[in-house]
């Protein structure tokens, strides 16, 4: 079942293991049944510290096989082969089972440990879902800290009796009890506060409490996280606030023109970035998205969080990137997650055998409806244009696709639904007026990117299309603040673009503090001259 690449590395990873583990197969006599069987014996030959048990009569669901440990009391299982995406959610699992330390904050992991009360969750994922690992793994480490926490994770593409059932359009999906729970990427951290409710408020009061930053850095993407690496590296007192540390990173599945690296992908890099970020003595404010901004007179600026909250900074430098685009017709905010999907690599494999649209016809767009077209029955891209706008390349592969049909000059007008998913999507022609009808089951919206300014409006200058207008510095139209990123009106949208706005943001905002009249950056400047 698995290479002998994969074999040595989980070789090496298993001898971390500090206690036995007891992998508990629920198997029957299908295919799949005998590759899990497979792959739990590859894993029991690579470590004396692994066990195998094989149950054919017991009530779960097959196949699928728990992770144990004799003497404690952990409740973890996968439904399914964890493989893809998830085999580093495997990985990590036997080693928390077998009693290897979380590297999670000490605070966090004692927060999972005092939650009262019996929490049963089923997460739904597909194996090429980038954004369902990052929930999966939560809750597994979660079930292992706390004996009131159970976890199983679905293979969406293998169980879909259930996933018909329970109408899972999206992954991952998540179910506490029975009920849903929420849907999209979810931090440990986003999981707890929602069980936690008081947290918040301990978070905010906290927060308020904080002593003024000399460089606030809002937002955690590459340009957030570029532009507080180089502000700790000049010693003066950095901070970070964001909604979700990696930003957009967090939903791209292959980077392969990221200088020096020749691939990699979004969540791999966003983790690099945050240990970056973390060597040095920044206060990462993670679950917290800003709301206003104010410039007093006496040169502190004041970021204003949702939660109330306030946070006071010399200097601050706005890098909150760019969100997916949405069509703006009725029926996708009702049917979102329900049919209208935004992901491609993370919610195709659950439209296998289905019909689905593709709404765009640039880069993205032509790429989603060629990544589908491998999955799906048939896929229909509709592009507002009269020509698509994609590279000449991959035109060429959506071509010779049997199973895509290219409409060009289309607006979208409405999707339709039953109430509960989505069954029909409808356009109108530009060039001759009439009104079209296609039935299906899923549209992918992939339209480009809107900047997350709106709460900037009367602050700074924006460009009419939102973005915060920056100098060749970094500066914007407000002294001592400083943009950086997708949100600004830098072009070109790349990841290695927005790391270099991070870093001569970051400068430019030392030059300032420098210039002024704050006593921490008096002192850091004379130290640097000395």
């Amino acid at each position: 079942m698995l290479d002998d690449d994969l074999k040595t590395q989980l070789a090496a990873y298993l001898e971390r293991l500090q206690r036995p583990i007891v992998l508990v197969a629920s198997v029957d006599d299908g295919d799949k049944s005998r590759e899990l069987l497979d792959l739990l014996e590859d894993i029991r030959a690579l470590s004396d510290k692994v066990g195998v048990e094989v149950r054919r009569d017991d009530a779960e669901r097959k196949p699928s096989f728990a992770i144990t440990a004799p003497g404690h009391d952990i409740d973890l299982r996968f439904a399914g082969l964890p493989m893809g995406h998830e085999f580093t959610s495997l990985v990590l699992a036997l080693l928390q089972v077998g009693g290897h330390p979380s590297k999670a904050a000490p605070e966090l992991l004692e927060q999972v440990r005092a939650l009262d009360g019996e929490y049963r969750f089923e997460t739904y994922f597909s194996l090429s879902c980038q954004n369902c690992p990052d929930v999966v793994q939560a809750l597994n480490l979660a079930a292992v800290l706390n004996p009131n926490i159970h976890h199983v994770a679905i293979d969406g593409a293998l169980f879909q009796d259930e996933v018909e059932a329970r109408e899972v359009m999206s992954v991952p999906s998540v179910f506490l009890n029975g009920e849903p729970f929420g849907q999209g990427r979810m931090s440990l951290e986003q999981i707890v506060s929602k069980l936690d409710t008081g947290a918040a408020a301990r978070e905010a009061a906290a927060i308020d409490a904080k002593d003024a930053f000399d460089v606030l850095v809002v937002g955690g993407g590459p340009a957030g996280a570029a532009a507080a690496v180089y502000a700790a590296r000049k010693g003066i007192r950095t901070g970070v606030v964001a909604e979700r540390f990696g930003g957009q990173v967090l939903d791209t599945m292959a980077i392969e023109n990221f200088v020096s690296v020749q691939e990699t992908e979004g969540p791999k890099l966003a983790a690099q970035m945050e240990q970056h970020v973390r060597q040095y003595e920044v206060d990462i404010m993670n679950l917290q998205r800003a709301s206003s901004l104010a410039r007093g007179d006496d040169g502190i600026t004041t970021v204003k969080l949702e939660s109330g909250a306030c946070l006071r900074a010399r200097s601050v430098v706005l890098s909150t990137g760019a969100r997916w685009r949405q069509m703006g017709v009725p029926g996708e905010d009702q049917y979102r997650n329900k049919g209208v999907a935004y992901c491609p690599h993370c919610d195709g494999p659950l439209f296998k055998g289905k019909r689905v649209a593709v709404i765009g016809g640039g880069n993205s767009g032509v790429e989603a409806a060629i990544d589908l077209a491998g999955l799906v029955r048939h896929v229909t891209l509709i592009e507002f244009d009269d020509k698509l706008r994609a590279d000449e390349v991959l035109q060429r592969k959506l071509r010779s696709l049997d199973n895509v049909d290219v409409i060009t000059s289309g607006q979208t007008l409405e999707v339709h639904g039953d109430g509960s998913r989505v069954n029909a999507l409808s356009y109108r022609d530009r060039s001759g007026g009439d009104v079209h009808r296609v039935e299906l089951e899923g549209v992918f919206v992939q339209i480009g990117l809107l900047p997350n300014t709106e709460w900037l409006k009367g602050i700074v200058d924006l460009s009419p299309r939102g973005e915060i207008e920056v100098d060749h510095a970094g500066r914007t139209s407000l002294p001592g603040v400083f943009a950086a990123g997708d949100a600004t009106t830098t072009p070109y949208k790349q990841i290695v673009a927005a790391m270099g706005d991070g870093a001569k943001a970051a400068l430019s905002a030392f030059d300032h503090l420098i210039r002024s009249s704050s006593p921490a950056a008096k002192t850091e400047a004379e130290a640097e001259v000395a």
